[in-house]
């Protein structure tokens, strides 16, 4: 059988590894197995965060909401709750932006939502 030299697939490889961890720190941006190990790391996280990203916006999302909420007398669960009674079906990423973009139209829809409470 032929004989097969691997020498630059395997520095080809190597070099595209280290590429991946240019900006890291120490032994991980130079040594080939450390680069590896790094990478599936940073590939899990990765995969992990974007999950949690999703999380974390609806939270900032009710943050935003509850604090103009407030400033109007309105706590953030009882909106919600006067939301789903009046059968608005508008997500509360649209509603965050509506009272910080456009905090007439929020005030006109909370103005709408407390008299057909009543």
């Amino acid at each position: 059988m032929a004989r097969v030299k691997r020498g630059t697939i395997k520095t080809k490889r190597r070099r595209n590894l280290l590429a991946q961890t240019k900006g890291m720190r120490r032994r991980i941006a130079t040594k080939e197995r450390a680069a590896h190990e790094a990478l599936l790391h940073a590939g899990n996280h990765a995969f992990q965060d974007r999950r949690k990203k999703k999380g974390q916006f609806r939270r900032l999302w009710t943050i935003r909401l509850n604090a103009s909420l407030r400033a109007d007398g309105m706590t953030y669960s009882r909106f919600v709750h006067l939301l789903k009674k009046e059968g608005v079906a508008i997500n509360r990423k649209m509603l965050a932006e509506m009272a910080q973009s456009e905090p007439e139209a929020f005030v006109r829809l909370l103005a709408h939502i407390r008299k057909s409470a009543k």
